[in-house]
Formats: structure tokens, sequence, C-alpha cells
């Protein structure tokens, strides 16, 4: 067993949970997303995104690019939460827009660890 990969795996499934968590709710109850679980999301997909950039494999690129998606996207996120928190400004367009911002994310982290998971199978012991 490679430790990296478990690692690895873990940390790249643990974003994708933990993003799920911050997504799933009604999006016109605010009450139902912490934003400190967006903040978790987004430290825990940085961490994925730094175990991915040793890898210098094709598919290595491609998980790499799926991460950085995610990371963007839930910079993004957490930038618009935080400008109208500060603003006092938070309505349910910018709640939308912090939402889906995070599906977009939630998007990235499932491909990336559909492909984690096909490139596992596919390899041989």
């Amino acid at each position: 067993m490679n430790l990296q990969k478990v690692i690895s795996g873990f940390f790249f499934i643990l974003a994708m949970t933990i993003n799920f968590g911050f997504f799933y709710g009604d999006i016109d109850r605010p009450e139902l997303h912490s934003v400190y679980e967006l903040f978790v999301a987004l430290v825990v997909s940085l961490i994925s995104t730094v175990l991915k950039i040793g890898d210098k494999t094709q598919m290595g690129a491609v998980l790499l690019a799926t991460s950085l998606v995610a990371d963007i996207q839930l910079i993004a996120a957490v930038t618009v939460w935080t400008v109208t928190e500060y603003l006092s400004i938070v309505n349910i367009e910018a709640f939308s827009a912090i939402i889906s911002l995070s599906g977009g994310a939630l998007l990235a982290n499932i491909t990336s660890v559909i492909l984690y998971i096909g490139e596992t199978l596919k390899s041989k012991r």
C-alpha cells in the first residue's frame, strides 16, 4: 500500500464531502449553510491541490486542473461572502451566487474523485 496515495485519496474525498455538506440545503435559507464549513472546504481543497502538484503523469495534470477549478470556485464563493458581510448586503441574490459557486466546485471535486477512482481501478499491482 502506498501511503502517499492513501493520504491524497483521503484529501480528495474529504474536499468533496465537506463541499457537499456546505452545498446541500435550501438556497433561500442561509442558516443551513455554515461559513465555517465553506472555509474548511476551501482549506481542504487547497491541501488537496498541493498534494496533486507532485504527480507528473497526464492523469496528474488533469487531476490538478480539476482541483484548481474547485479552488477558484471556492475562493470566489468565500470572497463574495466576505464582501457581502463586510458591506452588510447579504441578500438572496448574493447567497445564491455563493451556493452556485460552491456547486461548481463540487462538480469539479466529483470529477476529480471519479478520475481518481478510475485511475486506481486501472492501475496494476
